[in-house]
Formats: C-alpha cells, sequence, structure tokens
C-alpha cells in the first residue's frame, strides 16, 4: 500500500519514512500541505499520514482539501502530546484516528494496518447501495453524498402530494431517474408513468402528441389517436427538457395543468384527465420567463415544488458506487476496476455527469485487455487530467497545456509529427515543450 507522509520536520520526516518502508510500505514524502495536495490530485494514495502543526496550510485545511479531490482517502492525524480538543476536531474532519507526539512506532503501525485491513474488505465487499434513509427504494440509485441523500429525502417527501414538481439539473445527472422514483413513491405507482422528450417532437406535431386528435383533422390523421395526457390518465406524466415547449403551445399546457381537461386537435369535446406532472430542464427557466421565452404563470404552475439534482462533481462520494454499478452491468461479476484506476476515475470531474461516467465505463469493459481495468485502459482526457487546487493562473494552464499535450500524444500513438500536427505547432516545439512538463512515454501505455 502506498502511504503519502505530510511533515515539515525533516528528521521525523525521514525517520516515519525510513521505518514504513522497512514495513514494506511505499512511501511517498511531502514537507508542506501544498505539495501534499499535489501528489493527491496526480497519484493515487489509500493513506496519509498528517502532522496537523505545519507552516503555511495546516493539517486540517490540507486534510479538508484531499477529502474534496478524494472522499474515500484515508488519514492518520499526528497532533501534540495530549491536544484532546484537537484529537476530536481532526475526527470530525474525516481522520481515520490520530496519533500524540512523539510517535509510538507500533501504534502507528497498529493503526495503518486495521486502515489497511479495512481497505481491502471495501474493495472485496463494495456493492451498489439500494437504499437510502427510510428502507429500500423502489430503483437502484447511488446516494453517499449527503447531498444525494438530501435530494431523495426531498424527493420522498414531496412524491406523497399531488403537487407538481419542477426538477432541474445539469444535462447527465439523472433527471428522468428522479422523476420515475417520483412516481413510484408516489400513490399513483400502479398507474402509468408517460415520458414525453420535449426536445424530441418536432413543432407542427407537439400538440397532437400531447393531447391527440380527432380522425381528419390534418393531412394524414387516419383514425383518431389519444395523446400523451390521456395515456397517463390517473398516472404521471414526465415532461421531460420542459424549456424546449414551443411558447405558442405553452397556453394549452397550462390550461391542461389548471383545468385538469385537455381537447384532443380537430376535437370539440373536452376530456377531463387526472394527471400528475413532473416536468425537468437543464436550462434556467426563469431567465426564460425574464426574457419573455417562456411563460411566467406556466413557470409558476410547473414550479410548485423545485427539486435540484446536483452534478456529480459535487457528490463526489457516489461516484465509487456508480462505477460499481456500471460495471457490472456492463461488464459482469467478473470484471473488476484496479484501485489506481478507480482513484484516477474519482478525481475526474465528468462535464457530462453520471451519463459521462456510465459511457466510459462502457467503453472500459468492450476495450478492456483483460478482467482488471487499469490505468493504461482509460481514455486519455481521463488518464491525465489532473484536478487544480490551488496556484496561480499560470499553474492553471501549466496543467492544462500538459494535458492536452499528453491527450494529443495518446491520440497519435505518440508519434510526435502527427500529435504536432494536430496541436497546430512544430515538432521541434512539441520536443521542447514536452522537455519542460517532463512528459516522457511510459512502458505501461
Amino acid at each position: 500500500m502506498k502511504i503519502l507522509l505530510v511533515d515539515d520536520e525533516k528528521i521525523q520526516r525521514e525517520l516515519l519514512q525510513g521505518f514504513l518502508e522497512n514495513q514494506g510500505y511505499e512511501v511517498v514524502a511531502a514537507a508542506d500541505g501544498s505539495r501534499a495536495l499535489e501528489i493527491v490530485a496526480s497519484t493515487p494514495v489509500p493513506l496519509v499520514l498528517l502532522d496537523h502543526k505545519m507552516p503555511g496550510l495546516t493539517g486540517d485545511e490540507v486534510l479538508a482539501r484531499m477529502k474534496e479531490i478524494n472522499p474515500e482517502i484515508r488519514a492518520l492525524m499526528i497532533t501534540a502530546y495530549g491536544d484532546v480538543d484537537t484529537a476530536v476536531k481532526v475526527m470530525k474532519l474525516g481522520a481515520d484516528d490520530f496519533l500524540s507526539k512523539p510517535v509510538n512506532l507500533e501504534t502507528l503501525l497498529a493503526k495503518i494496518r486495521k486502515i489497511e485491513q479495512d481497505i481491502l474488505v471495501i474493495q472485496d465487499v463494495r456493492t451498489a447501495e439500494k437504499s437510502v434513509e427510510n428502507g429500500p427504494l423502489p430503483i437502484e440509485i447511488i446516494a453517499r453524498s449527503s447531498l444525494m441523500k438530501e435530494t431523495i429525502s426531498l424527493a420522498r417527501k414531496v412524491a406523497a402530494t399531488p403537487w407538481s414538481v419542477l426538477i432541474k439539473g445539469e444535462t447527465g445527472t439523472g433527471k428522468e431517474l428522479m422523476a420515475r422514483l417520483i412516481h413510484l413513491l408516489s400513490p399513483r405507482q400502479n398507474e402509468p408513468l408517460i415520458e414525453v422528450n420535449c426536445a424530441a417532437i418536432p413543432e407542427n406535431l407537439f400538440e397532437s402528441e400531447l393531447f391527440g386528435h380527432e380522425k381528419g383533422a390534418f393531412t394524414g390523421a387516419s383514425e383518431r389517436r389519444r395523446g400523451r395526457f390521456e395515456l397517463a390518465r390517473k398516472g404521471s406524466i414526465f415532461l421531460d427538457e420542459i424549456g424546449e415547449l414551443p411558447l405558442s403551445l405553452q397556453p394549452k399546457l397550462l390550461r391542461a395543468l389548471q383545468e385538469k381537461k385537455i381537447t384532443r386537435v380537430g376535437g370539440e369535446k373536452d376530456i377531463e384527465v387526472d394527471v400528475r406532472v413532473v416536468a425537468a430542464t437543464n436550462r434556467e427557466l426563469k431567465k426564460m420567463v425574464q426574457e419573455g421565452e417562456f411563460r411566467e404563470d406556466l413557470y409558476y404552475r410547473l414550479n410548485a415544488f423545485e427539486l435540484e439534482i446536483p452534478p456529480l462533481r459535487s457528490r463526489r462520494e457516489d461516484i465509487s458506487g456508480l462505477l460499481d454499478l456500471f460495471v457490472e452491468r456492463y461488464g459482469g461479476q467478473s470484471m473488476k476496476l484496479h484501485h489506481e484506476t478507480r482513484d484516477i476515475l474519482i478525481k475526474y470531474p465528468y462535464p457530462g455527469n453520471i451519463r459521462e461516467l456510465e459511457h466510459i465505463v462502457q467503453r472500459l469493459v468492450t476495450f478492456a485487455r483483460a478482467d482488471v481495468i487499469t490505468p493504461a485502459d482509460l481514455p486519455a482526457e481521463v488518464r491525465h487530467y489532473q484536478a487544480v487546487v490551488s496556484g496561480t493562473l499560470e499553474e492553471r494552464l501549466k496543467i492544462a497545456e500538459r494535458e492536452m499535450l499528453l491527450a494529443a500524444l495518446d491520440r497519435a500513438d505518440w508519434v510526435q509529427t502527427r500529435a504536432a500536427e494536430a496541436l497546430g505547432i512544430s515538432e521541434r516545439v512539441l520536443r521542447y515543450k514536452m522537455d519542460k512538463h517532463d512528459i516522457r512515454r511510459s512502458r505501461t501505455r
């Protein structure tokens, strides 16, 4: 197991490093918190041994930032002798345990071995969570993070009401799954859930899709057809991408919500519909209202209760469970993730959220060279991503440049002329930048 040792005192650092290496551990040392954060951002490290009092960033600050980068990282904090208040504080921050100075090496070794055993057990028995707070959910949702647990708690509460729900969230966060959960937890669970993707229906067919049409209502209407609202009667209708609903149709949807009545295209008779509406959007509807692109009265009718799904980068505690879920779903129980692969995937920001994570796993299990997915199997943009934990604009640009160079080299199979051409630079400039960033092709690629 690899251990990161962070201590500003050189003698203490060398003593602990020598002892741990003699016990068979791989030790990476850092003399301050900033360097420790750089190592955690770029290197898989399951355990950190961290001094509490250091110049610059304190142990508290370093631990908090490490947990932001990888919530699964384990930590032992070294505190001043007899400092009980500090010990309690660091445990609340997420440290697994603490040791008082001077460090008793036998005690240190016992605590490390306990954590090492815990990590092995977690790796062996890790399964996707299927329950949150009040018992099992009717569908499988990973919710280890406090943000997602709170979201599901709110979904449980609103599911029992007749209110319309507006689900907000970035693309790929799981809005459709949340709508299904609300329906299955509601009194309407045994009735239909009809889904409508408002972005996928041509505008001239929208009214017919939602409300149906009578025979002969327009060219091609050869028979009467029931719309989605009728099909969802006594159940729920999920209006995905509601922000794409044409402005001309919004008054008719508003009437259906207010009066619980619809009229088929070409029809004269009102049809009563008892439907619970759940809508979803990745757009800012309130801003669209201000700009005249969405009706204000419809917005407030849909937004009786608002539920926001956090992006995946804000709920990193859920990533590991999602990885296990998708690896088993697409690769079977024999397919596993190497611990370094898991570490890299947890740190990646996923601009496409859960949908992107799922697609990455699908590619990995399809093209993996063996039953254990190694870092070499990862896409270049994931493998070379480096979390920016601090630094000036110049430092951040340096990280971005290095990632671009590595990605281009990987795509070109490390043929430098092709990589340089893709980047729009000369091969000489490429070689200069490779030397500058100490980029070498490793043997594992």
